[in-house]
Order: structure tokens, then C-alpha cells, then sequence
């Protein structure tokens, strides 16, 4: 799907009076008059002030704080309970979560992605939330994102996985296999038109198992197995499949002693920076990079995930969402800040609006996927499957991105490496 530079500019207006409507519905309905209009909504802000402080603080980062301040203003002149955005590092900020809740110096609510759900239901630090009717506007997938055993934990907002980038003027078709995206970076390569032929980032201790991951499930190795609800099964960890090695060899083959079509010195930052200089035609990332591949003047493509083997290029999907915690002070405003207005289009649009992640909810998602490149990655995530929210999830990333970066750098025998590391991984989820 070609798409030239620089894409328009999204306005979308908070209508304060569909946000009022939610507020009224708590109480019982008057008459048709202004009086009783302004009597139900005095009512409403005293059933909700009733519950505890009137005042309500979530914790944020830099990038979706301003989203959220036209929200908050709204919330705070419908039922007079102030929202304060509290700007947090999120390198840190899931562990401060866990570790402020239980002595009631936490927030009473923040945002953050779904995987952290199951280390937050496992310390007890979130409270369910009811979307009752309102859950079937949301995607399937999202929904399911923030469900953990039965429950709905968190209010969905947007949806991102990652695709293959295209530099079209490089490369003007698309691929349908890894192999084919290979020969053709080495053909831009050695017409001296790129010079990488394809690019994905490292971290330098940890690999990268997130980017490398649809890669692997097209070989038959998903992470954990699935029940028949769609949730993750623990007690089936599927790396050990036999499909493992042969992607272990697959790394080794691709690495720093093999073909270099996967540089284990190549960061994403320089990943993304050699790419906007336009010096490779293939880029695997995420939404996030697009808005500077554009700037950059690039015209670029949004691919289908390349395959390795013969299954589906299943990329993890990540849900971001709103959380309330356990310990609120006042938990019925926070469940009615998130469930009645952070949920509405208004809001849903002017996330997105920051973050450029594709809407949770249906209705902001069909307006988003105008875009050519929105719908490209909607279409790509379709075929994803949620990221392990598991506790155990903990056990698997350390022991998994290490022995990958290993392979990478041409370290170790593989079936050995993959061997041991599954070892490792079953013998840190059994010791949990």
C-alpha cells in the first residue's frame, strides 16, 4: 500500500455535552426542564464526590498528558472532581504502581500497555472495571487484551503492532516471503542504491524477541500455548517446539557470521535513523516511525509480515489502556472517569491525534483508517495475537532476547543454545 509524504493534520473536537449525558445517567431522570437538567447534574457530582476525594490523579507520560488535559477539564465541570495528570518516567513507572497502591501514595489511575495486567492482578493493584454494553465498540482483540481471568481489567485505547516498511523508490513491490525481502535488499545493495538491505534493531544486551517474533511463528513457535477462550496457557510453554532450533539456525544463518542481514551492532535509533537517510528499503517497526519516515520524504509502503516458514507471520499486538487502581480513594469517580469518558470518541480520537496508534474503539478506528497507513497496520494486526499478559511472561524475555542476541552474534551452537534456554525459561516459571 504506497503512500507519498506527509499525511494531514486530524482536528477533532471534545463534545463536552455527549460527555454530560454519561454523568447524568448515574442519577435518576427529572423532568425536561433546564432546572431539573442542572438538579440531576448537582446530584451526579454529589454521588461521585460522596465515594471519597474530590479529586483524582492518574499517572502519565510526556507524550499523552496533553491528550488527556481537555478530558479532565470536561470531567472536572461536569461532576467538580479535578483530574491532575501526573507526569511519570514510564521506564519505572509499572514497578512505583506496585509498590505505591498498597500504601495508598498511588494514583487512582494510569495508563500503560495490557501486558502489564497480570503482574498488576497478581499484586492485587487494579480493580476490575464493567464496559457492560459498551464493550462490543471496542475491537474483539482489544477487549480480550485487557481480560484476565473473566475479567475486564482496563479501558482499551489503541491497538499498535509492527509491519514491514517499504522504501518504494528501492523496492516498488511488495514480498511475500523473508527470502524474497532478502534478495531484494541485496539487489538494492549491490546496484549500490542501499546500504543495508534490511533493517531492525538490536538492543545491545537483549536482542530484540518483540520484532524477531512473526518471523519465529511462521516457523510454529509461539510463545505459550492458547485455551480455547484465547487466553494463554502457562503450563504450555511451545518454544521447545521443534521449529525452535530451526529458527536458532535461521539466526545464525541471518547474523553477524552469516549473511548480516541482522547486525546485532544496529540499534533502533540507528535503525531508524539509516532508514530515513533512505539507506535501506526495508524497515521492521512499528506505527511510532512512520510520522519520521514521512517527514523524512520518504515515500514508503506498509507491508504484510515476510514469512520464513509455512505458518502465518503472527505478530505480538500490544493494547494500551487506562487501569483504576485497587486502593482509590474514590473509586467511583475514577470508574466513571474511565469507563464513561475515557471511552467515548472524543477521547479515543485525541489519543490517537498524539500517539498516532491506531483507536481501540471501532468508531475512532474507521475515521483512523482513512489513512492509508492505519489501515495497513489494522489489517496486519488482524492476524496477531495479544502479547502474553502472563506473570510467567516475566520469566521468558531475559533468558529468550540473550540466547537470540547470542545466535545473532554467532555465539554458541545453536540446538545447544535454544535447548538450554528453554531449560531456563520452564525451570524460572516453575520456580515462581
Amino acid at each position: 500500500m504506497k503512500v507519498r509524504s506527509t499525511q494531514p493534520t486530524r482536528r477533532h473536537a471534545l463534545i463536552t455535552g455527549v460527555m454530560s449525558v454519561a454523568v447524568l445517567a448515574l442519577t435518576a431522570c427529572g423532568g425536561g426542564s433546564s432546572d431539573s437538567a442542572a438538579t440531576s447534574s448537582t446530584s451526579a457530582a454529589a454521588d461521585l464526590a460522596e465515594g471519597g476525594s474530590t479529586t483524582l490523579t492518574m499517572w502519565v507520560d510526556a507524550e499523552r498528558a496533553p491528550a488527556l488535559e481537555e478530558i479532565a477539564a470536561s470531567f472536572k465541570e461536569d461532576t467538580g472532581i479535578e483530574v491532575k495528570l501526573a507526569v511519570k518516567d514510564f521506564a519505572a513507572v509499572r514497578d512505583d504502581f506496585i509498590t505505591q497502591v498498597p500504601t495508598g501514595k498511588g494514583p487512582d489511575l494510569i495508563v500503560g500497555p495490557h501486558d502489564w495486567l497480570g503482574t498488576f492482578v497478581q499484586n492485587g493493584v487494579v480493580a476490575p472495571v464493567e464496559l457492560g454494553d459498551k464493550a462490543a465498540d471496542f475491537q474483539e482483540s482489544a477487549v480480550q487484551a485487557m481480560t484476565y481471568d473473566g475479567s475486564v481489567y482496563g479501558v482499551p485505547y489503541a491497538l499498535e503492532n509492527i509491519a514491514l516498511l517499504r522504501n518504494t523508490d528501492l523496492v516498488p513491490e511488495a514480498a511475500d516471503t523473508f527470502d524474497d525481502v532478502i534478495a531484494n535488499g541485496e539487489a538494492a545493495v549491490a546496484s549500490g542504491d542501499a546500504v543495508y538491505p534490511f533493517l531492525v534493531g538490536m538492543d545491545p544486551k537483549q536482542g530484540d524477541p518483540y520484532h524477531l517474533y512473526p518471523l519465529q511463528t511462521s516457523m510454529g513457535v509461539p510463545v505459550f500455548g492458547q485455551n480455547e477462550d484465547g487466553s494463554y496457557n502457562a503450563d504450555e510453554l511451545l518454544l521447545g517446539e521443534p521449529g525452535g532450533v530451526e529458527f536458532a539456525k535461521k539466526l545464525v544463518e541471518w547474523g553477524d557470521t552469516g549473511s548480516k542481514i541482522i547486525n546485532s551492532n544496529i540499534t533502533g535509533d540507528i535503525a531508524k535513523e539509516k532508514f530515513n537517510a533512505g539507506e535501506s528499503p526495508y524497515f521492521l517497526t512499528g506505527p511510532w516511525n512512520v510520522p519520521d519516515a514521512q517527514a523524512a520524504g520518504l515515500n514508503i509502503a506498509v507491508d504484510k509480515l515476510p514469512t520464513v516458514g509455512d505458518g502465518e507471520a503472527q505478530p505480538f499486538i500490544g493494547v494500551n489502556g487506562f487501569f483504576i487502581s485497587a486502593q482509590s480513594a474514590n473509586a467511583l469517580a475514577a470508574n466513571e472517569f474511565a469507563v464513561n469518558y475515557l471511552s467515548t470518541e472524543a477521547a479515543q480520537d485525541a489519543m490517537y491525534d498524539v500517539g498516532g496508534r491506531p483507536p481501540a474503539l471501532k468508531a475512532s478506528f474507521d475515521k483512523a483508517a482513512s489513512d492509508p497507513i492505519v489501515a495497513a497496520f489494522g489489517e496486519i494486526g488482524a492476524n496477531g495475537v495479544p502479547m502474553p499478559a502472563l506473570p510467567e511472561m516475566q520469566a521468558v524475555w531475559a533468558d529468550w532476547g540473550a540466547t537470540e542476541l547470542a545466535l545473532i552474534k554467532g555465539s554458541g551452537d545453536p540446538e545447544a543454545a535454544w535447548t538450554t534456554m528453554v531449560g531456563n525459561i520452564e525451570a524460572k516459571i516453575a520456580g515462581q
